[in-house]
């Protein structure tokens, strides 16, 4: 388990992470999420011991991982693709970890099979792609066998296959018993692999919850409804404190009152309906609910340089 207790970091007049109290549990992915400039890879950074924080503590199994005593056997992190030796091949930069931390030498090229990096062993890694050097880092992450996973942006630079891979893999590790934690820009994907999260802005917590319960939280869910009776229907509606709105394609969308609701109004009323869909607010619309106000760089409005408003 990871455990972070009222974390706090600041560098000279910025606050990066501000009283930051989470814990990542076995046997489930956690998705770390926050805008740019939230916290996140200060945060994973403290975790892994190569930052120090001002105050508060970060652990792992009860212990900073400067007290592990072999670190690579118990957590494995991938917080940049590029940290690498660039002149050594990617079967050597492997080994060198192994040495280091007394792992057996047949781990090396069975987490080059696992990654898929196995037809380029011995290539020099400085000249791998960023998706080649994502698979060079999760092959690091995994080659002590470790119980605790951190991976920060893990599928930047991949293909689609090789995102869905990732996915697989980290499923996979947590299903296993061990303690995941990962972020992500790509909240869809998250939505995917994640199956609780700690989301924080500013260095802020903003909720740690379960995927589920932080998209109901948003207040997104409403229900999608078709009649021919959609001026009675609005009426009735409104009395019973909904919120209605007419759709372009005239449908009526419906906040505060769940399909059930809504169809019980219907047989009271005798009014007729040709569809009701209830409508969940996806991940990635709750997290820009959530985090709106906590946004670091936000773009004006209107035209783009160069580009005139239609």
């Amino acid at each position: 388990m990871i455990t972070a207790h009222s974390l706090t970091k600041r560098y000279g007049a910025t606050m990066a992470v501000d009283g930051l109290t989470f814990e990542v549990p076995p046997g489930v992915v956690t998705g770390f999420l926050g805008p740019n400039g939230s916290g996140k890879s200060t945060t994973m950074r403290m975790i892994m011991g190569l930052d120090l924080p001002d105050s508060g503590s970060a652990l792992i199994g009860g212990k900073p991982y400067a007290e592990l005593a072999w670190p690579l056997r118990e957590v494995g992190a991938l917080l940049d693709a590029k940290a690498l030796h660039p002149a050594r091949t990617a079967r050597n930069h492997l080994r060198c970890l192994a040495l280091s931390h007394d792992i057996p030498l047949h781990r090396v090229d069975e987490v080059l099979d696992q990654v898929g990096l196995t037809p380029v062993a011995n290539r020099r890694a400085g000249k791998f792609s960023l998706g080649m050097s994502q698979r060079l880092g999760i092959a690091s992450a995994l080659l002590g066998d470790p119980g605790v996973l951190l991976f920060d942006e893990p599928v930047n630079g991949l293909d689609p296959e090789g995102i869905r891979w990732v996915r697989t893999v980290l499923r996979a590790l947590a299903a296993e018993g061990r303690t995941v934690l990962v972020s992500s820009h790509l909240i869809s994907e998250m939505s995917l692999t994640a199956d609780r999260l700690v989301v924080i802005g500013r260095g802020r917590l903003i909720a740690e919850t379960s995927v589920a319960d932080f998209v109901a939280r948003s207040g997104g869910a409403a229900v999608r409804l078709v009649t021919p009776d959609p001026g009675a229907f609005a009426a009735v509606l409104s009395a019973a404190g909904a919120a209605v709105s007419a759709q372009p394609d005239g449908s009526l969308m419906v906040e505060e009152l769940t399909a059930v609701q809504v169809g019980d109004l219907a047989a009271q009323h005798g009014l007729r309906v040709h569809e009701l869909v209830a409508v969940t607010a996806s991940l990635e619309d709750a997290f820009m609910e959530l985090t709106r106000d906590e946004v670091e760089y936000r773009p004006t409005t209107g035209a783009v340089a160069g580009i005139p408003e239609e």
